[in-house]
């Protein structure tokens, strides 16, 4: 027993001078206020460890990975400070990306407007009332261009929140990143392209499960050849947990999806070691602290044991559970809104303490509208000031080894198993969302909620306990009414410009691609080059899938 803990130790110990030698620790000494030394990690002692430790928690940067991915974590250097950010014209979106980037942001992450994330474009009837009101309007390769306009591509990495139209705004992205003379082999970002959540809880899908999963390992299959740096997921819990689910529902419907997404690829050809370690995850962090860093650590034990066991990789990087969290949305209250400055601080601390790969942290006014920009760097200063003032990143995974936490861990990887168990009974995820399963098991858990806080059980200050008499609030952001006609003038002015025989030459050849079994990531990469707009190119392929209309 002590033996193997002493070559775990010695083994961890190589991996931080590896580490060290590649990116040199942030100080030349860590100590606290009274000089007293931080050691980069906190163990048992010889005499302490039983078989148990090294099984379950071990070291980070070794599986299962309770500890973290990594053997130093933070030391090194700090998580991405990733803000989720777009709004109307895909210009003042940039200016925001780039205020930003200027206050410290280190990657970049785009939220987009309603009619991008369904794959209708700007002057489409549908779009009507909802251009640029919850994201930024992309409708061609031009907007694309203005949004990344002055953002060097192979120097910041970008996550897209888009799901069904995913390959159409990653070819745009690409299609950028090229006329900046940045090669696809130097790109880095994230798409989310987590369709099996958006029928579980989110809404944003257009095709049925079978396309939508043939487009998914596309992207697999595409990037793992030529956009190896790009994570072709971000496999979300985030969007399940908004819609009302417990944090045990959240990490396992989530895993659930994962796996359901790594079954699709195996069965399309790939070899598992081929695209499982670009596979990336996105978590809600909620107010109960210890609960939250308990699930992130809880998440990476399962999948490491999924991936080594059930799936047999070899490669240790597909063992590794990856993921960026974001402050719990749902959390946020309109009455009193500076009170959620405080949870927001709360949620994050737990994400750095469970071992966030990178952080987005909600502004104070998110119940009310977009965020201004003063709430927008306060959320930012937020994260700084937990990174460069807390301590908490000094050390690697300072909550291993408390009772608490480690109980539930195990408790919490106890009760995701048991969802997992069931959900493979019913022959995996997406038969359980095509049956209702997640759904109706998440709709529940709402529902019980919602009544503990309207009887008080449960005290959301501010909003059914300790209230106060509040004025209106003049100094939300509100998008210009003016910006759909300009977007729609926009994108009629492309289509007028633009050589258009060479538009339908492209997506005549995407819909014979699509009725074969060809990857259609080369042929919807020469359509957004041709510019056409995300609208026709997903136009096409509705034509040929269908569209899901739900259950």
């Amino acid at each position: 027993m002590t033996e193997h803990f002493n070559e775990q130790l010695n083994e961890w110990k190589k991996q931080v001078e590896k580490t060290n030698e590649r990116f040199p620790e942030r100080k030349e000494q860590f100590v606290n206020k009274s000089d007293i030394e931080i050691d980069p990690l906190y163990y048992p002692k010889e005499d302490q460890v039983d078989g148990e430790y090294s099984e379950k928690v071990g070291f980070p940067g070794q599986y299962p990975y309770t500890r973290g991915i990594q053997p130093s974590m933070y030391r090194n250097r700090f998580w991405t400070m990733r803000q989720y950010a777009g709004f109307g014209s895909a210009e003042e979106t940039n200016k925001r990306f780039r205020y930003l980037l200027e206050q410290g942001q280190t990657g970049l992450s785009v939220a987009f407007d309603l009619p991008t994330q369904i794959g209708y474009d700007s002057d489409d009837p549908m779009s009507e009332g909802e251009v640029g009101k919850v994201g930024v309007a992309i409708d061609s390769l031009e907007d694309m261009e203005t949004l990344l306009e002055g953002i060097p591509l192979d120097q910041v990495s970008t996550s897209m929140t888009i799901n069904a139209p995913a390959s159409v705004l990653l070819c745009m992205y690409i299609a950028v990143a090229e006329k900046q003379g940045v090669p696809k082999e130097k790109v880095t970002g994230t798409i989310q392209n987590d369709i099996l959540k958006e029928y579980i809880a989110r809404g944003t899908y257009i095709y049925p499960p079978k396309p939508s999963m043939r487009l998914i390992t596309n992207i697999f299959e595409y990037c793992a050849n030529e956009v190896p740096k790009f994570n072709t997921i971000s496999i979300s819990g985030y969007h399940i947990r908004e819609a009302g689910s417990t944090a045990v529902q959240e990490v396992a419907f989530t895993l659930a999806n994962g796996m359901a997404y790594v079954d699709a690829a195996i069965e399309s050809g790939l070899a598992v070691d081929q695209f499982a370690p670009r596979l990336a995850f996105f978590f809600n962090a909620h107010n109960n602290f210890f609960e939250e860093a308990a699930k992130f650590r809880a998440a990476r034990r399962i999948w490491a044991k999924m991936m080594k066991e059930k799936y047999q990789a070899q490669n240790e990087k597909s063992w590794r559970l990856r993921f960026h969290t974001q402050t719990g949305g749902s959390t946020l209250t309109a009455q009193q809104p500076d009170n959620n400055i405080v949870r927001v601080a709360l949620q994050a601390l737990s994400a750095v303490l469970g071992g966030t790969q990178s952080l987005h942290t909600n502004s104070r006014d998110e119940a009310l509208a977009l965020p201004t920009e003063e709430s927008a760097r306060i959320a930012l200063r937020t994260q700084q000031i937990i990174a460069h003032e807390s301590g908490v990143a000094d050390t690697v995974d300072p909550l291993a080894g408390s009772y608490y936490v480690e109980q539930m861990t195990d408790e919490i990887e106890k009760e995701v198993m048991e969802y997992l168990d069931r959900i493979e009974e019913m022959g995996g995820a997406v038969q359980a969302v095509e049956e209702g399963y997640m759904q109706r098991e998440i709709h529940q858990t709402a529902y019980e909620t919602q009544k503990k806080i309207e009887s008080q059980e449960e005290i959301i200050v501010g909003m059914n306990e300790f209230k106060i008499e509040e004025e209106v609030h003049e100094d939300l952001l509100r998008v210009d009414e003016q910006l759909e006609q300009r977007q729609v003038n926009q994108v009629q002015n492309i289509r007028g410009q633009r050589d258009q025989s060479q538009v339908d030459e492209q997506l005549n050849k995407l819909k014979q691609a699509a009725q074969t079994d060809e990857n259609l990531m080369p042929y919807i990469l020469d359509c957004v080059k041709s510019y056409a707009t995300v609208g026709e190119i997903c136009h096409v392929l509705r034509d040929e899938f269908g569209e899901y209309t739900g259950m």
